[in-house]
């Protein structure tokens, strides 16, 4: 199955001739790039002619330092999807079993499928992963686990005990690869940043991006850490300049951005709440999210209210892809963008 984007806004205004349609559906940050990663994006196009740097010197020396890890660590991509691509494309051949989740990001069947790998697929209770079922699915032929935490499109966290059971028991030679694109939203203490496991003698692989919390989506850049011998083997099979001159600055600049970083993360805390609480008064449930989205169910086929709230001006995430038969996700937006969606969904619904 494909990755299937989100509809532009541009798309949707053009089709039904409307105008100020809001696309909450992609789970970008809604106050746009850091402005000062901006301002350099707009500072290094004039070398464009030039090729990028292969190696991501200076981007690497700055996340090493940040993270205190060493720049040996550490792998960039086209995304944190390439980083992902790269591990399966290193780790697994045809023959091979990786295990995921039911509703986990669809890039994991994906990658899997594409090297000749099988899909070993963990149920989700309460729309989470599931640890001790995802063990015990490991065979002999098992060579990757992924793990979205917090997870798409559910919005759900593995919490500490259950991440540091696992790692006690998966064996050394297994890679586990900890997908934490929202990481940065979470404010549960509980949560397992999985850099803090990366000396537990295990296969890690951390897996992070630039294009959520940094508003950098547009520009394509995601990053691994792993021990230094897991990133040589990936650095074997990424392609050249896989990370574009632009995000290479445009990141380095938005790791400053605290004053940026901490107003996404203070817009996104409020419209969740906002959000929920009127979900409830609409008697709609969703899943708690970690994250800067929200699940909704529906409880019926969703595509009629998802093509209404379309003509409301309303974009948001059909998730049939995953399995979630009634489903719809909605990213947290601005304040005013919020107030749309739950307008056009009451108005929907005649409530």
């Amino acid at each position: 199955m494909p990755y299937v984007p989100g509809k532009p806004v541009e798309e949707l205004e053009r089709e039904l001739g409307i105008k100020d349609a809001i696309k909450i559906a992609s789970n970008e940050n809604p106050l746009g790039p850091s402005p000062l990663a901006e301002k350099a994006v707009k500072e290094a196009v004039s070398s464009l002619n030039r090729y990028p740097d292969g190696d991501a010197f200076y981007l690497k020396e700055k996340l090493a330092r940040k993270f205190g890890i060493s720049p040996e660590t550490l792998i960039f991509g086209n995304g944190s999807n390439d980083v992902i691509d790269i591990a399966a494309r290193t780790f697994m051949e045809p023959g091979d079993e990786a295990i995921f989740g039911e509703y986990a990001f669809i890039v994991y069947p994906i990658v899997t499928q594409a090297v000749g790998a099988k899909g070993v697929i963990s149920p989700m209770p309460d729309y989470t992963h599931d640890l001790r079922d995802m063990y015990s699915r490991i065979t002999e032929k098992t060579k990757i686990i992924f793990i979205a935490n917090p997870n798409n499109p559910t919005g759900t966290m593995v919490k500490r005990a259950e991440f540091e059971w696992f790692l006690e028991k998966v064996p050394e030679d297994i890679l586990v690869l900890m997908d934490e694109a929202y990481f940065e939203y979470v404010e549960d203490k509980d949560y397992p940043n999985s850099l803090e496991y990366q000396n537990s003698g295990k296969s890690i692989l951390t897996v992070r991006t630039f294009s959520k919390i940094y508003g950098l989506a547009g520009l394509r850049l995601g990053y691994g850490i792993a021990h230094q011998d897991i990133i040589s083997n990936m650095q074997r099979v990424r392609q050249p300049f896989n990370a574009n001159s632009l995000c290479q600055v445009g990141a380095m600049a938005a790791i400053d951005d605290i004053e940026h970083i901490e107003k996404t993360k203070e817009v996104n805390s409020e419209g969740l709440t906002y959000v929920t609480e009127e979900l409830k008064k609409l008697d709609i449930p969703y899943t708690p999210s970690f994250t800067n989205f929200v699940l909704i169910d529906l409880g019926d086929n969703p595509m009629p209210i998802y093509n209404s709230l379309l003509k409301e001006g309303v974009i948001v995430r059909p998730v049939l892809g995953y399995g979630l038969k009634t489903h719809l996700r909605v990213t947290i937006g601005l304040r005013e963008e919020n107030e749309k969606f739950i307008r056009g969904i009451t108005k929907i619904l005649g409530k």
